[in-house]
């Protein structure tokens, strides 16, 4: 994904909110500007270049909290899609919480 393109959509305003991803991040005391500054200043650690119907990428970074999100965009209408965001946990991530643990990628 185009970490370039993101910003752009994310400056044209344009994020259609996913029920499910609202709900999680309720229940994850996560705000949608900490997502907003997530994918802006964040980093891509993992790319999902075969999700349809639009690739995705998860996102990392540390502000008041470390904090993951998942989006995809559509590249023709620089819509961000958000999936999910929630704050990683070292049961699936190594210490530095951006590199998934050596059993996780072995499940997969």
């Amino acid at each position: 994904m185009n970490k370039e393109k993101i910003i752009e959509a994310l400056n044209i305003g344009t994020i259609e909110w996913r029920k499910h991803a609202l709900e999680r991040m309720l229940e994850r005391d996560i705000s949608r500007a900490e997502v907003k500054t997530t994918l802006l200043n964040g980093e891509i650690i993992e790319n999902y270049e075969t999700d349809v119907p639009f690739e995705s990428a998860l996102f990392f970074y540390i502000a008041s909290k470390p904090i993951h999100v998942v989006a995809s965009l559509d590249e023709a209408t620089k819509t961000i899609y958000l999936i999910t965001a929630y704050v990683p946990s070292i049961t699936h991530f190594n210490k530095d919480l951006k590199t998934r643990r050596q059993d996780e990628n072995n499940s997969k």
